[in-house]
């Protein structure tokens, strides 16, 4: 396994939709509550040594008419949401200097500044995490690889509405665009 190349100064934390509405669903294999403890302690770890926090959350205009509405299989039914939905789940933050990003899509690059901020903070890595695995996280991990940015996934700091879609992602997608490794690796590599 290759160990973990963190520069300090490169390397931004990216946590995708730990908002209100979305840590209330059912995930798995990771229950909700432990993606945020792991996320939470990442965070910290971050600030702590200065590093870039970016809080990604999805959030509709209040009219829905941003709503994609492809030709699909399965769809989703437009639904109003309570008036905290797009809240980040206040253990997490945001705190002093972290960076909120607001998508309105699954991924977090579209119609964001987010590579903007990363580039001019001469981010060249990003760590992330969130939910949904295979959603949110994985449409932002397959943009930052086609950009070029080097991925470190927190596992278990991540988790999907069924354990066969947070595995596909685990297994066959991370590996080929970076490094998947458990929260603790991950804050052991920061701690050197």
């Amino acid at each position: 396994m290759n160990p973990i190349p963190i520069d300090k100064s490169k390397t931004a934390l990216v946590v995708i939709d730990l908002q209100r509405g979305i840590v209330a669903l059912k995930t798995a294999p990771h229950d909700s509550e432990v993606v945020v403890k792991n996320a939470v302690m990442l965070a910290e770890a971050f600030r702590q040594n200065e590093m870039s926090v970016f809080l990604v959350r999805v959030m509709p205009s209040p009219d829905g008419k941003d709503a994609l509405r492809p030709i699909a299989d399965v769809t989703r039914p437009l639904q109003t949401s309570p008036p905290d939905w797009a809240d980040i789940v206040s253990e997490l933050g945001p705190k002093h200097g972290d960076f909120l990003i607001t998508k309105h899509q699954w991924g977090a690059f579209y119609g964001t500044d987010l590579d903007l901020q990363f580039r001019r903070r001469g981010i060249t890595t990003i760590v992330l995490c969130g939910i949904s695995t295979s959603i949110g996280v994985e449409s932002t991990a397959r943009v930052a690889y086609e950009y070029g940015y080097h991925q470190i996934f927190a596992e278990d700091a991540m988790s999907a509405m069924s354990q066969e879609e947070h595995d596909q992602t685990i297994q066959k997608i991370f590996p080929r665009i970076g490094l998947v490794r458990k929260t603790k690796e991950i804050l052991d590599a920061l701690a050197r």
